[in-house]
């Protein structure tokens, strides 16, 4: 079973951190809050890793896994190059729950599932999880729970589904009624809207008009 660590606690945090970025080293699985839901992170450069991470909520690889990363430069280093569009809207509104679709960099050595050349990235309004992949670099992170059933929002919750399969569960405190993300593929000539979560289309469409859902 993981070990838990209260994140509001700064010694226990900090603790945490450490043992967090230590796992995720290892190529072990770690459950750690977000702005929306509780994940489940593995390293993202890790296929063994990442294919840990997909066993544990027995899903298989047609649905990729996304990537949560620190800082919004980031992105930058994930592509051959940033669609404006994408810029525009990491610049309203990231941190946050939008996750971007672009097309990643041909030489990165990673194995998310069957992305077909693209990649879902995000970074998250939450500063533990923010704090974590400062150290350890992008993050493959889904939602912590088993596949088909709710997600979680508590560390309890992520605990009890998928504490078996991780080291380490950071807790900071309940999500209690947040949305998932927002979802926009930036691939094409239009973006276009995946999943509607957590930023309204209305609002995507102040800084992007053209924007098909």
């Amino acid at each position: 079973m993981a070990d838990l660590y209260d994140c509001t606690d700064p010694e226990a945090r900090a603790a945490g951190l450490d043992a967090a970025a230590a796992a995720i080293a290892r190529g072990q699985l770690v459950l750690l809050p977000t702005d929306t839901v509780y994940g489940v992170g593995a390293d993202a450069f890790s296929p063994a890793a990442v294919a840990g991470l997909l066993a544990a909520k027995n899903r298989g690889r047609a649905m990729p896994v996304p990537v949560l990363i620190g800082e919004a430069s980031t992105l930058g280093g994930l592509t051959l190059s940033v669609p404006p569009v994408a810029s525009r809207l990491a610049e309203a509104f990231w941190p946050g729950g939008l996750t971007l679709v672009v097309e990643h960099a041909p030489s990165l050595a990673w194995d998310l599932g069957d992305a077909e050349g693209t990649v879902a990235v995000r970074l998250p309004d939450d500063d533990v999880a923010r704090d974590l992949l400062r150290r350890t670099g992008p993050l493959a992170v889904s939602s912590a729970n088993r596949s088909g059933r709710p997600a979680a929002t508590t560390a309890q919750e992520a605990l009890a589904q998928l504490g078996e399969r991780a080291a380490v569960v950071l807790d900071g405190g309940p999500r209690a009624g947040a949305a998932p993300s927002t979802i926009v593929d930036c691939t094409g000539p239009v973006p276009r809207v995946l999943r509607v979560g957590a930023v309204p289309v209305d609002r995507l469409r102040e800084v992007v008009p053209d924007l098909t859902d």
